[in-house]
């Protein structure tokens, strides 16, 4: 037996039939795509069976958790995160400085905005717990080899020791995602055949909230690890006579080259370089040219496009909060016509005219858009394909899953969902996805807006914030008007509520109890 299966054996005798309240209240959204129970993530993190330090470690012995101090030092594969990090809060502090000369930063309540404390990425008494595990088989139309990811997400905590001799905890706001191709194309089952996309997802569905990672199909080994990716929460500005609350997330990616075992700065997939393609002539044609192609604009609009890397960046800062209205603190802001204007950055990428044409002419040729049917609708795919542009979509801060506080005693009202309304209202689409796999069908891997979950899991989230209860985002417009906008006519709120404008929003809303 290898020491990989070895590892999951225990990992079965370690859980037995353990399902918490809480994981039996989550069920009907989560079973079968992510593990959210904190009993069983406990269990997995304090017995040694998916700690980073178990899955990345060279001779795959090490049984015991990595404070920080020595997980960035001791595993060479994650040595040049650090000075990755590093390099983009000075570009960071640089950028404040010039922008806003007369507001301090640094560490501390002492500062008008508060920096995250790095020293705690080098601190004994920190390390990264486990608080999720998340199956992405949907997104194996990136590799249809790799059968998608699996996505081990932790999140980085404070262990401190109080004078009266007691043990204390404290969650802090950066997660790190080790993401793992749901297989490797090479794997055979007991019986020397290939697995089969449809045997791991037959074993996600039908072995409930957890029990689908036990098994062959899921390895740590070299040939299964892809890439990590970070989310810090880089600052925090409280309110002041200058502006209102804000907070700033730094999203990095490192993708691992299995020829020098190390994970490498990477570019983030489908997040535009906004700034550098606005000022060079020859990017700003040829992203234009690329993205209004027919195909490229069908892909663009199912969710599925995969933006060539030369457009993309190396980091994100997500502001939150960013409001429903196109700003300057979203991705795609000042590349459409009527966006940043007095800012110097010359004409738009996209006119109206231009997204016009492009809807006509994939329809002269056949394409149904699903999604994307108007300028606005354009827009909003183009924030929203984005790393950054996601992140400040329907999430908690600018994460999308800070997990349940299984460190707390009691988890308290603020700790105890595990995900952001974005994150549970997709888990129909992609369980979807998993039970076609499972039947030997392709799936359909498209998604709507990440405002609103696509209708394919419309009964079941009907009437709750997820889709078009209190709090979802609707359309003000009505949907039978003249003035309607097709891209959002699907938009509505549930029998009872009304959709009600939100930070002088003129197109989105959310769904509120109808006032007389």
């Amino acid at each position: 037996m290898s020491r990989a299966l070895r590892i999951l054996v225990v990992a079965v005798a370690l859980l037995g039939g353990a399902v918490s309240s809480l994981a039996a209240e989550t069920a009907p959204l989560v079973r079968g795509t992510a593990i959210t129970d904190p009993d069983v993530l406990r269990k997995l993190d304090q017995n040694d069976v998916l700690t980073i330090s178990r899955l990345l470690w060279p001779e795959r012995n090490a049984n015991f958790p990595l404070t920080t101090d020595l997980m960035f030092s001791w595993l060479s594969q994650l040595k040049p995160i650090l000075p990755a990090i590093d390099a983009e809060f000075d570009r960071y502090i640089a950028q404040h400085n010039a922008a806003s000369p007369n507001e301090t930063i640094g560490v501390g309540e002492g500062f008008d905005v508060q920096l995250f404390d790095r020293a705690v990425l080098k601190s004994p008494n920190t390390r990264f717990v486990l608080a999720g595990i998340v199956n992405r088989m949907d997104r194996a139309y990136v590799s249809e080899e790799a059968c998608g990811e699996i996505r081990l997400i932790y999140r980085l905590a404070r262990f401190e020791t109080q004078p009266d001799g007691s043990k204390s905890a404290t969650r802090l706001p950066m997660t790190f995602n080790l993401v793992m191709k749901a297989r490797d194309a090479r794997q055979t089952d007991q019986g020397g055949k290939p697995v089969t996309c449809a045997e791991v997802a037959r074993r996600w569905l039908g072995n409930g909230d957890w029990q689908g990672l036990i098994g062959s199909s899921f390895l740590p080994y070299d040939a299964m690890i892809d890439r990590i990716e970070t989310n810090i929460q880089i600052s925090i500005a409280p309110k002041s006579a200058l502006h209102d609350f804000r907070s700033d997330y730094l999203l990095k990616v490192f993708k691992y080259d299995a020829a020098t075992k190390q994970f490498e700065e990477s570019t983030l997939e489908n997040q535009i370089d906004r700034d550098r393609i606005l000022a060079d002539d020859a990017l700003r044609r040829d992203f234009k040219a690329w993205l209004l192609t027919p195909e490229n604009l069908r892909e663009f609009d199912r969710g599925t496009a995969l933006i060539p890397e030369k457009f993309l960046a190396k980091a994100a800062i997500a502001p939150t909060p960013a409001g429903f209205d196109a700003s300057d603190m979203q991705p795609e802001f000042g590349m459409m016509q009527g966006e940043g204007k007095g800012e110097g950055k010359g004409e738009p990428l996209f006119t109206d005219n231009d997204v016009v044409g492009a809807l006509k002419q994939a329809s002269a040729r056949g394409i149904d858009m699903q999604n994307i049917r108007s300028v606005a609708g354009f827009q909003r795919r183009l924030n929203d394909t984005t790393c950054s542009g996601c992140h400040q979509t329907r999430g908690i801060g600018g994460f999308h899953f800070p997990g349940v506080d299984w460190l707390a005693d009691k988890a308290s009202n603020s700790n105890i969902v595990p995900a952001s309304p974005h994150f549970v209202g997709d888990q129909p689409r992609r369980r979807d996805i998993l039970t076609a796999f499972a039947a030997g069908k392709h799936p359909d891997f498209s998604r709507g807006f990440a405002s609103r979950p696509q209708t394919r899991g419309a009964q079941e989230l009907a009437g709750t914030e997820y889709q078009d209860g209190w709090g979802a985002h609707c359309s003000l417009q009505y949907a039978g008007s003249e003035t309607a906008d097709r891209s959002f006519t699907s938009w509505t709120c549930a029998k009872g509520l009304t959709c009600q404008a939100a930070a002088a929003s003129r197109r989105i809303g959310m769904c509120f109890i109808k006032t007389r």
